[in-house]
């Protein structure tokens, strides 16, 4: 008997659908990208539909719809630390007693209604379990240690679960308001950038930084235990009883108030982003030792936002603490929409995971929406868009791989769509990595985002040796690796200097190493490895760029501009194409030249549509 769940996860950020069938992942599809509203709390409709549609079922012959999160946890979790704060927690009250007593109290009643349905079984998971289950079930391990981290899911904050065949338990937690994952918002308030958004910009900055706050911040803001767990001393934070996530004298012990977003970066936010990043690292490594200790298991699961933190990744990576690691690519709270369905069906079902072998059960995390030729000529034509079909996949990616050689930028849309926040070759835009000045081109005309933001190789996964110090696969652009000494190009250590502001296009346009577009300031790189299984169209692009240049990577940024969410569609994509300055659009067997098509006549006011990160 076939056992069809759908698992959602929504009203906070990142809302999503995911849908199991008898155990295995049929679809799942974060709602920002069909609404265009990044990070999209909102009650994933449209991702529901697209899961639904997928695997041809109708809402009433489902099994079980899964929400990922415990409203009376939640609850209780909320209305306890407005109390503990006293009258100082009124501006916390206000901002929230509409969604406490409203959404979260009548969530059973608020869920059906969106679902259209009061006959479908409906479940709540927890958070954490969520997550744990999100990284467990796919991975390819039969036991493993999972480690859960992020800014707070009802009381937890972080936590470690065992899971063993179908089996999963959470043995110890640590709970709100101590958090790592707000710990690091934190400075990612300080910083100047947005919340929940912005904390992979203070990664990519920190090594443009020293880490000169670091002792600062295990001296006051947080103690760790032997046991890897801490406590952070909560008179510096402000999201306990304001709507700041830092105060007063969190600002005194760093040196100055938040940085006002949009302005200049000094070199002061670049230490803090330096600082915070190291003592992540240190609290990452830590938890990782002890769950090692106390499971005794050699494998490793993780989830939850600071999964998402790719510098400590590679540096757990690295460490060898546990044998092996697998992370869930939709580590956020997307990825809590898969894991409650996969929860339900492993563990209220019965359904049986298959047995393990040497690959995950994610299917590269292509799991979205997918267009065919039909429907992407259907867009063109009504644009009116001038283009080439190429149907034969060598042809095309030759073509495409010569373009890339001659420093071109490429748009390129092919096969489904991924799930997490990472392109992987399905909505990307990709360039040449042996220009220098790739990185601040496609940042600033293409991407309309600060030019420090560091791009991401993809390399064919049997030459990944050749380019970078990494020692597995990372199929899912999770590991920071360093790149290989010999391809390395010193930097000018005086555009680092500790007592001067920092010209950081200068500092950008650097070249760093025989791959200069991909090579952070620090010789590092966020890596894709594309083996022959994965996306098979830019597998072979990825080959004829090697058979023409001799280079086996390529730069792989989100198909997007600054503040908009990664395309869905094949309209999405032909506008994001004439917005910007990407010379070639790829759309399946669709090949568009820039200089072919007809004149865009829409204004810029379409950059106010997106929120700035």
């Amino acid at each position: 008997m076939t056992t069809s769940v759908l698992g959602i996860s929504a009203f906070y950020h990142d809302a999503a659908a995911a849908l199991v069938r008898d155990g295995v992942i049929v679809a799942a599809a974060q709602e920002e990208r069909f609404s265009r509203r990044k990070h999209d709390p909102r009650f994933p409709k449209h991702a529901v539909d697209y899961c639904l549609g997928e695997a041809f079922l109708e809402m009433d012959q489902l099994d079980a719809v899964v929400f990922y999160d415990n409203p009376v946890l939640t609850l209780d979790r909320s209305l306890q630390s407005i109390a503990a704060a006293g009258p100082d927690g009124r501006p916390v009250w206000d901002q929230a007693a509409s969604p406490l007593l409203g959404t979260t109290l009548l969530l059973d009643e608020v869920i059906r209604d969106h679902l259209g349905s009061t006959d479908v079984p409906l479940h709540f998971s927890q958070h954490h379990l969520s997550h744990a289950a999100s990284a467990f079930y796919p991975s390819p391990f039969e036991r493993a240690a999972v480690l859960s981290m992020d800014g707070v899911g009802e009381w937890a904050t972080t936590s470690l679960a065992v899971g063993d065949g179908d089996d999963l338990e959470i043995r110890a937690q640590i709970d709100y308001p101590h958090s790592l994952g707000l710990l690091y918002s934190a400075f990612t308030y300080q910083c100047g950038f947005r919340v929940n958004s912005g904390e992979y910009k203070v990664m990519g900055l920190a090594p443009y930084g020293e880490a000169k706050y670091e002792k600062l911040i295990r001296d006051h803001l947080i103690e760790f235990a032997p046991d890897g767990s801490y406590r952070l001393d909560m008179s510096y934070f402000g999201y306990l009883d304001s709507d700041r996530m830092t105060n007063d004298r969190f600002d005194q012990l760093m040196g100055g108030p938040a940085r006002a977003p949009e302005s200049m970066i000094e070199r002061r936010h670049m230490d803090l982003a330096a600082s915070i990043q190291a003592v992540t690292e240190t609290a990452v490594l830590g938890l990782a030792r002890h769950a090692r200790a106390t499971t005794g298991m050699s494998d490793l699961c993780l989830a939850g936002g600071v999964a998402l933190n790719c510098v400590a990744n590679g540096v757990l990576a690295r460490e060898q603490i546990f044998d092996r690691i697998w992370i869930q690519p939709a580590a956020g709270d997307a990825g809590g929409a898969l894991g409650a369905a996969l929860l339900a069906s492993h563990t209220m079902f019965g359904v049986g995971r298959a047995p393990r072998g040497s690959d995950d059960t994610q299917r590269g995390s292509y799991l979205g929406i997918a267009y065919n030729n039909n429907e992407c000529r259907a867009v063109c034509d009504e644009f009116g868009a001038v283009y080439e079909e190429i149907s034969d996949l060598d042809e095309r990616s030759r073509r495409l791989a010569g373009y890339l050689a001659d420093g071109k930028v490429i748009g390129f849309f092919n096969g489904p769509m991924e799930f997490g926040p990472r392109s992987l070759g399905g909505r990307s835009i990709l360039g040449d990595p042996r220009n220098p000045e790739t990185q601040v081109s496609m940042n600033l005309r293409i991407k309309y985002r600060e030019s420090f933001r560091p791009f991401a190789p993809s390399v064919l996964d049997h030459r990944a040796a050749d380019y970078f110090d990494l020692d597995d696969v990372s199929p899912y652009m999770l590991l920071v690796a360093p790149v290989r000494k010999e391809l390395r190009i010193d930097r000018d250590d005086e555009l680092f200097s500790s007592d001067t502001d920092t010209d950081m296009l200068a500092v950008v346009r650097q070249a760093r190493s025989s791959i200069p577009a991909v090579t952070h300031v620090d010789h590092s790189a966020r890596v894709q490895t594309v083996g022959p299984d994965d996306n098979k169209a830019y597998r072979r692009l990825i080959e004829c760029f090697d058979e023409i240049t001799g280079c086996a990577v390529v730069v792989n940024t989100s198909f997007n501009v600054r503040g908009e969410p990664i395309v869905a569609s094949p309209r999405d994509a032909y506008r994001c194409f004439m917005r910007t300055e990407m010379d070639v659009l790829v759309v399946e067997d669709l090949v568009l030249l820039k200089a072919d098509q007809p004149a865009w006549k829409e204004t810029d006011a379409w950059m106010e549509e997106f929120e700035l990160d």
